[in-house]
């Protein structure tokens, strides 16, 4: 297959860009690949909203700014924050044009909730499930588009670089992509290739990232020797449910803090003043911080989140989703404590990118929760992973036009790629095997690499992942390769430069936290 842009990846990232290209540039072609369908993804679990300055009588460009430059602990890249936060407005206008409905207030105004680390409100939500009403409004806009072809259900397998052909270097010429149900790997040739592939919470034992997020772009671009920053920096969000649901760990947003809800420990008791004089309403990494601490002060499990001060009223309109989800598993926010843990929720590092959303190789771009920009630094401000794929996504669509227009491919060099070399199927039993080496990893991660960690820590967990890493391997080398293995090889992958991006770190900032750096 050939096609003008391959875009790897359909969360909000994806799907913009598309939009934002095709609109531009209905001769283009497009491929788009989804590795479920196009409704699962990150971007459909996000609760909060996108924060933009809307009010301009009680909220400023600087106020955002000064929010994101702190939470970030001061290394964001302040050229970053200042764009992105100045060309929000025009995006989010875009966004609504598109369709996207936002709750409004009696005097149909924007509705505007206030989260951690905000001075003032300014989270433009729906409800409690903002990702899924962006995703809903986007889906149904790229399907009016005749230059744009999706495939679901098609996984990540490899970038295809200069290293399979030996032409140009650093050079991005498209990707091989397993179709999940025939398990087979085809090869897509693309002029330009953007990767929105997302996170990979599941490199950690308890995330509010979908099954899905195993890092398929991160693990890729690894391999391709694409340059990747900041990996160690993951934000753990503070208040997940601590009861499954149906398997999956539920996300309660901290706009349910914003409306006053408070954590409490087993006796009823605050503690978030003694760690902040913010309260319940620090930015994540020290909220996060906290909650780890008072559990293992208590021996405990989880702290509580207590919301039954809030009005019936508010909580039934703003959280319908978190009353449901608590429903489901026995608790009623109404009037009982929600437990709480924290769980990996956002890669605040990856794919390092310019202004435009370019990479170190040509014809690549990264979008979305898988690039590194510089806009969140150390930490990121809550709901402004929303407003950077938007951002940025207009921005790469608009220089990946310039780049179609200024340089054109011969399509020569697509004839010199090899396909994908398939080997021995895969047994039952080694499936197995892949499991539990992926549930192995999880533990070493979440317990020597997690919100908290020592030099001592990291060294074992180096030394437990290479362990791993060769009985990967060893699979990898004599079986066909599946979507179970295709992951596990990712999250193997990142793991590995995690932790070696870890041991480099020498002082402690924002979600990252080494005891031995410690004040």
């Amino acid at each position: 297959m050939t096609t003008n842009v391959l875009v790897i990846g359909t969360g909000i990232s994806g799907l913009t860009f598309a939009i934002k290209l095709a609109s531009i540039s209905p001769k283009t072609n497009i491929v788009l690949i989804c590795k479920k369908d196009l409704m699962e993804g990150n971007t459909k679990y996000a609760q909060g909203g996108i924060a933009v300055v809307s009010n301009f009588k009680n909220d400023s460009f600087e106020k955002h700014m000064r929010d994101t430059m702190v939470a970030g602990d001061f290394k964001c890249k302040k050229s970053v924050v200042e764009f992105v936060i100045k060309e929000g407005v025009e995006r989010l206008e875009e966004l609504i044009n598109w369709g996207a409905e936002f709750d409004k207030n009696l005097n149909n105004q924007l509705d505007l909730m206030k989260e951690g680390g905000h001075s003032t409100q300014r989270i433009v939500h729906h409800k409690d499930n903002s990702g899924f009403e962006i995703q809903r409004a986007l889906i149904k806009k790229i399907k009016k588009f005749k230059n744009i072809k999706y495939l679901e259900n098609h996984l990540l397998v490899d970038l295809i670089t200069d290293h399979h052909i030996g032409k140009l270097p650093k050079t991005c010429y498209g990707a091989y992509v397993m179709s999940i149900k025939d398990k087979e790997i085809i090869k897509i040739n693309s002029e330009i290739t953007v990767l929105s592939t997302g996170g990979a919470g599941e490199v950690f034992e308890f995330t509010t990232n979908p099954k899905g997020a195993t890092g398929d772009g991160l693990g890729a671009a690894y391999r391709a020797k694409i340059n990747i920053k900041n990996l160690p920096y993951v934000q753990f969000h503070p208040t997940a449910l601590q009861k499954k649901v149906n398997g999956e760990t539920f996300l309660i947003t901290e706009a349910i803090r914003g409306k006053g809800a408070k954590l409490t420990n087993s006796k009823g008791e605050r503690f978030m003043l003694d760690y902040d004089k913010r309260g319940e309403l620090a930015s994540r990494d020290i909220v996060a911080r906290a909650i780890a601490n008072e559990m293992l002060k208590e021996n405990l499990e989880c702290m509580y989140l207590d919301a039954t001060e809030i009005d019936t009223y508010t909580l039934k309109k703003n959280f319908p989703t978190i009353l449901k989800k608590c429903n489901e598993v026995g608790i009623n926010p109404l009037t009982d404590k929600i437990p709480v843990v924290p769980a990996a929720h956002y890669f605040c590092g990856g794919i390092d990118v310019d202004e435009y959303s370019r990479t170190n190789f040509d014809r690549l771009y990264a979008i979305g929760e898988c690039s590194h920009t510089g806009l969140h630094g150390s930490n990121r401000l809550a709901s402004n992973s929303l407003l950077e794929s938007i951002v940025f996504s207009h921005r790469a669509a608009v220089d990946c036009l310039k780049k179609l227009n200024k340089s054109k491919l011969n399509f020569s060099f697509f004839k010199l790629i090899p396909e994908w070399n398939g080997k021995n199927s895969i047994s039952n039993r080694e499936l197995e095997v892949i499991n539990k080496l992926r549930l192995n990893l999880q533990k070493i991660m979440s317990s020597k690499v997690g919100i908290f960690k020592t030099v001592d820590s990291l060294l074992n967990a180096e030394i437990e992942l290479r362990s791993l890493y060769f009985k990967m391997l060893e699979l990898y080398n004599k079986k066909k390769l599946t979507p179970q293995l295709c992951e596990l090889r990712n999250l193997v992958s990142i793991s590995y430069l995690m932790i070696k991006q870890s041991i480099e770190i020498k002082h402690n900032s924002g979600v990252y936290y080494n005891h031995d750096y410690a004040k």
